[in-house]
């Protein structure tokens, strides 16, 4: 149940997006078990007079090719995060082309009665009260 949301510069093609965002979905399905058609994303293109980064905290150098990547999730034990975010550096790497130097990836966990996938119902928490 990850919902994701991506904020680059704009200047990407729709076929560079396409790879962006599958490589993302590809690597949760694979590091955290995702199912295949819980796919939900956003990716905001930004102006350069919207989208600031420090080139080299922490000694990591970013170019503008930086990629900020939100994930809302369950909770998860660290060892899946930290796979998580590594498959994703490495699956945009190859597939997108995209420097592992320039993923900057935040996790933000909750719990299942803070999702609503429609009809203004929480389907995972109804869920949980019926059994």
């Amino acid at each position: 149940m990850p919902f994701v949301r991506m904020d680059l510069l704009k200047g990407r093609s729709k076929e560079e997006l396409r790879r962006i965002s599958r490589s993302v979905h590809q690597a949760m399905t694979e590091a955290i078990d995702v199912p295949e058609d819980d796919y939900f994303q956003v990716i905001t293109q930004h102006d350069e007079e919207e989208f600031f980064f420090d080139p080299s905290y922490m000694n990591i150098k970013r170019t503008k090719d930086l990629i900020y990547i939100h994930i809302t999730m369950k909770e998860r034990p660290i060892e899946k995060k930290l796979a998580l975010y590594q498959r994703i550096a490495e699956r945009l790497q190859k597939n997108a082309g995209i420097r592992q130097e320039d993923v900057m990836i935040i996790a933000a966990e909750n719990v299942k009665e803070n999702w609503s996938f429609g009809n203004g119902t929480a389907q995972l928490a109804s869920v949980e009260r019926e059994r």
